[in-house]
């Protein structure tokens, strides 16, 4: 298995953009200079920001209703990692892959490391997957996995959780992240504290099961399968979970799992002052958990949460550092694409937030000068900073227009003559 883009087709492609390039940095470089910013200190941090592509992402979503399958969709875990791979070669921010478990589960993990070593990519945060039932699995999570009444139904969900802790050492990860789906649809469905003690008391026998230098990341979730009450419905119950069970039990922020206008992130720094902050899922959200490309539709909240984050790595904040990961749906574009294009929104967003002058808004914020304050954050947002992320693409191999690359090797077609399309639409959500 190798990256299917060659390297001298991203040379040739930057090689009539490289004069183009220079110009916008240098001048760039100048105005940030004005300010006492190196644009080569920045560019230098660029090239270390890192985001998992999780390994379903590679695929067309859908909705309840349809799903369209792409040209040369991966049918299996190696085909999604070929498309990683692709993503990586052309970011170079995208290392790192994040598996769902069941779906990536392989008879042979050694051959599965091997085939991500070959393409130069780690393995992220393992994801168990209790919000459906398997073939052949005797007790059902139909009415709830960790937090259900049967003590059958929990104790499957519990041994997933432990045989996906296990799979995940075979890969190197240090990081597993649990989602359920678990809650009620009508009122008076399930009494709510009992259900919350169930959840715990499994997920304690979980935390057990974890190596010492593992974390456990809570992921909460406003609605949805459960559409009156959810086990872990927001950040109050996400950081009560991580709190009772232990310190290396952190919660996660998905960017589309709150209720509309709400401050995410303040929810931010609440969970870094409490070192509760493990990691994220990053997207972008118009009515409820769409699962858009990251910063498509709220590209300032997506900076202010970054302005957050390296608030905490500029102070040196104890227990800080997250995973960084995105979660999204991609129904009308080419999943690589819209990968591409949002690990660059992301990266934007920390690069931007880089550039916040810190001393200058500290003052602001002790003087209570809520307009200069304001357009402190303000300025650096509009600072356009492409210049800096092709920059730092360039420098590690990779493309200064991933997406103009990728279309010139023609990628899709390539591979579409060894993943046949499996036909016509499908229903349900992926």
């Amino acid at each position: 298995m190798t990256a299917r883009i060659d390297k001298a087709l991203i040379a040739d492609s930057n090689s009539a953009l490289e004069t183009a390039l220079q110009e916008d940095y240098d001048a760039l470089g100048v105005k940030l200079a004005r300010e006492g910013i190196s644009i080569d200190d920045i560019t230098e941090k660029a090239k270390t920001f890192q985001i998992a592509v999780p390994s379903w992402g590679t695929g067309t979503g859908g909705t309840r209703f349809a799903r369209f399958p792409g040209i040369g969709e991966p049918r299996n875990i190696f085909e999604k990692l070929e498309d990683c791979g692709v993503i990586n070669d052309l970011s170079q921010c995208t290392e790192r892959v994040s598996p769902h478990f069941p779906w990536d589960k392989v008879d042979d993990f050694k051959e599965l490391r091997g085939a991500s070593d070959e393409l130069n990519l780690k393995w992220d945060s393992i994801n168990s997957n209790t919000f459906q039932d398997q073939p052949d699995q005797k007790h059902s999570f139909k009415y709830g996995s960790l937090s259900n009444t049967s003590k059958d139904s929990r104790d499957t969900a519990i041994a997933h959780n432990i045989e996906c802790i296990k799979w995940g050492k075979e890969l190197d990860s240090t990081t597993l992240t649990v989602w359920v789906g678990d809650g009620s649809n009508h009122p008076g469905q399930q009494h709510f504290q009992h259900a919350f003690e169930r959840y715990l008391e499994s997920m304690k026998e979980i935390y057990g099961a974890l190596p010492a230098d593992w974390e456990m990341h809570i992921e909460h979730k406003m609605f949805e399968p459960a559409f009156y009450s959810t086990i872990i419905q927001d950040w109050g119950s996400n950081i009560l979970a991580a709190m009772e069970l232990g310190p290396q039990a952190k919660s996660l922020v998905d960017l589309g799992h709150h209720a509309p206008n709400v401050n995410i992130e303040m929810i931010v720094s609440r969970l870094i002052q409490f070192k509760k902050l493990g990691g994220f899922h990053f997207n972008d959200s118009k009515y409820g958990d769409d699962d858009l490309d990251s910063g498509s539709l709220h590209p300032y909240q997506q900076f202010l949460i970054f302005n957050e984050l390296v608030d905490a790595e500029y102070r040196n904040q104890e227990g800080f550092g997250p995973n960084y990961m995105l979660d999204q749906s991609h129904n009308v574009t080419d999943p690589i694409e819209s990968l591409m294009n949002s690990a660059a929104s992301v990266q934007r967003s920390y690069v931007s937030a880089l550039i916040v002058d810190r001393k200058a808004l500290s003052g602001y914020q002790e003087g209570n000068d809520a307009i200069m304050a304001s357009n402190t954050l303000k300025s650096a947002f509009t600072t356009d900073v492409s210049p800096i992320l092709a920059m730092a693409r360039k420098q590690k191999g990779g493309a200064i227009d991933p997406i103009a690359a990728y279309r010139k090797a023609d990628y899709r077609a390539t591979v579409a003559k060894d993943r046949p399309d499996l036909g016509g639409s499908r229903s349900g959500i992926v």
